[in-house]
């Protein structure tokens, strides 16, 4: 029986389902969770989508964001264990392991539903029933849309749904700019321009939303943090919480960061390093053939692309900066003679 085959059968009556994604979700990881949820409750199912931590306010907008719960261990940790050990179907999006979501991914392990995982990153954990996990497309929201099209519902996605969708794809690709944007992309976008959505009122939301202390925000980090290293053709950002504290720092504005210090000339690695207090969160992001998710899995307990990925550290912001500089001279070759891709990813 083929995966798609399996999930029409789990599908063909109503269940409760749970949805989640991975740890401060994007717009691919709400997109395709919000996107996903529209779909099911149009066939009759009860669905609750359930994310690991808060998400920026310019995705807020997406149908379906009033009713997500918003996962604290401190506040309803009994309520989402509750949610999560009476669902018949799991679905986690947009995460390849489950220990992208904290104390939630162990309550997920056990849990008695069907789990059914729907992905891009490499390298996907082994936990799921069932697995629609694709390395090679752009975005999760692209592999949501397949997998409603296989069913044989690509009728049921309106504008709600296809917006959302759309906004993952179009984060993901860097608004189409990157490798990854196929021809598969384009014909899929195409699809979703017939179901109605409007493509610059989505790209507005959340390129053109931003709050005053924001844009001061990039404007201190521009100037005085970016660090350029010419001998390595790398770039680099690092953030200490007081600095976050005094720009009034909300979840979503230090993202896409990391691009703009990829987007100067003759740079091939950046990396962007945050202090949030109990562990210092890491981007990586790259063009051309060298290797974030490497570096990435091999040094900071991470991974993700092969252009794009992440890591974290648990030594002080400082010792952090400087494990990452003393890395450097051991890429250098690579570094120096890895070709430029014709243009960086977005912001």
């Amino acid at each position: 029986m083929s995966t798609i085959t399996a999930l029409k059968e789990l599908l063909a009556q109503p269940r409760q389902i749970f949805i989640t994604t991975h740890h401060k979700p994007d717009a691919d990881a709400l997109g395709s969770s919000l996107g996903l949820a529209g779909y099911l409750r149009k066939k009759g199912h009860h669905v609750t989508v359930v994310t690991p931590s808060d998400y920026p306010d310019f995705l807020a907008w997406m149908p379906g964001n009033e009713d997500v719960v918003v996962y604290d261990a401190r506040k309803n940790d009994a309520q989402v264990r509750d949610i999560i050990g009476t669902a018949e179907v799991l679905f986690c999006l947009d995460f390849s392991c489950l220990g992208r979501i904290s104390e939630m991914g162990e309550y997920i392990r056990t849990a008695p539903g069907t789990k059914v995982l729907i992905d891009h990153h490499l390298e996907p954990e082994q936990f799921a029933d069932l697995d629609f996990s694709n390395p090679k497309a752009a975005a999760t929201a692209e592999l949501v849309f397949e997998v409603i099209r296989d069913l044989g519902d690509q009728a049921l996605i309106d504008r709600g749904i296809g917006e959302s969708l759309y906004a993952g794809i179009m984060t993901d690709t860097g608004s189409f700019r990157h490798p990854s944007t196929s021809r598969n992309v384009h014909l899929i976008i195409a699809e979703l321009l017939d179901a109605g959505i409007d493509l610059s009122a989505v790209h507005r939301r959340i390129y053109d939303s931003h709050s005053e202390m924001r844009l001061r925000f990039l404007g201190f980090v521009l100037k005085d943090k970016l660090v350029v290293l010419r001998e390595y053709n790398t770039a680099y950002i690092a953030i200490t919480q007081d600095e976050l504290r005094e720009y009034q720092s909300k979840t979503g504005d230090t993202e896409g960061l990391v691009n703009f210090a990829l987007s100067i000339e003759g740079v091939v690695f950046a990396a962007v390093l945050i202090d949030r207090g109990p562990a210092v969160k890491i981007s990586f992001r790259s063009v051309g053939d060298f290797s974030v998710n490497e570096f990435a899995r091999k040094h900071f307990q991470g991974g993700g692309h092969h252009n794009a990925s992440g890591g974290i550290s648990h030594d002080p912001l400082p010792a952090t900066v400087q494990r990452f500089l003393d890395l450097l001279p051991e890429y250098q070759t690579k570094l120096v003679t890895a070709p430029l891709a014709v243009a960086p990813p977005s912001v």
